[in-house]
């Protein structure tokens, strides 16, 4: 069983043309992904990319990228790339966004964790605790929730669960972008026909709940922040400033 990182990147963002190629500090943005991804121990990382202009800035850092087809979403995308690739059934595809410059090592571990320990789950995510209350009413921040096993019940951008006082009010779990795929798995996701929940939600994730497949969901401490905007952008420098 291989354990294989593919990130995908598109040209043109809706909110931020040319994303993966901006520049933060002194690297593009994609570079930045790519470079968290080596930290993971993995040694099989992937840009898969539209764009020639992403591609050509991968390779001339260093990385490995792989042309694909047009796709209506990143996870059409890594599926694609996985079967260019040539990877078989049983391998383990990570779907690393990549406007995730943060992302931490240790978080990969925890990612395929579940996959690795029950062969009957076909992929796997991460939720963090929310912190920031303003995460609660925002849309954007989409919210989980997990049953005793840590199987994901329902994703929304609503605020899950509803919380009718008296009693303790629970901890609310923002949903963390990135996910883990057994490759036959991902095969089959992929032709699956879309819900009502996924169509209302605007959420892929529920295709497989929707069909009855489990997700597993492992917590990690801190959420991770993502480049949408260019307002994103500036509060990562701020972040990765030098003191």
């Amino acid at each position: 069983m291989r354990k294989v990182i593919i990130i995908p990147a598109r040209y043109g963002s809706t909110r931020f043309p040319g994303k993966p190629l901006v520049l933060l500090w002194d690297k593009p943005l994609i570079q930045w992904v790519y470079e968290r991804a080596l930290e993971s121990g993995l040694k099989e990382i992937y840009v898969a990319t539209d764009d020639k202009r992403i591609f050509d800035t991968v390779v001339n850092f260093g990385g490995k990228a792989i042309i694909t087809g047009e796709h209506p979403s990143g996870t059409d995308r890594v599926a694609e790339a996985a079967n260019i690739l040539g990877f078989s059934e049983e391998d383990l595809i990570i779907n690393l966004q990549g406007d995730q410059p943060l992302f931490p090592a240790e978080y990969f571990h925890k990612l395929v964790q579940p996959l690795l320990l029950d062969p009957q789950i076909p992929m796997a995510t991460l939720a963090t605790p929310i912190k920031n209350k303003a995460d609660l009413a925002n849309p954007h921040k989409v919210k989980v929730v997990l049953d005793q096993r840590g199987r994901a019940l329902y994703f929304s951008r609503s605020l899950i669960p509803y919380f009718r006082p008296p009693g303790k009010e629970p901890v609310y779990l923002k949903h963390v972008g990135v996910y883990a795929y057994r490759k036959e798995f991902l095969d089959e996701f992929v032709k699956l026909p879309q819900g009502d929940l996924e169509r209302a939600e605007k959420l892929e994730q529920l295709r497989a709940l929707e069909h009855g497949y489990s997700i597993a969901v492992s917590l990690v401490p801190e959420d991770i922040p993502e480049v949408d905007t260019p307002e994103d952008l500036e509060y990562i420098k701020f972040l990765t400033r030098e003191p």
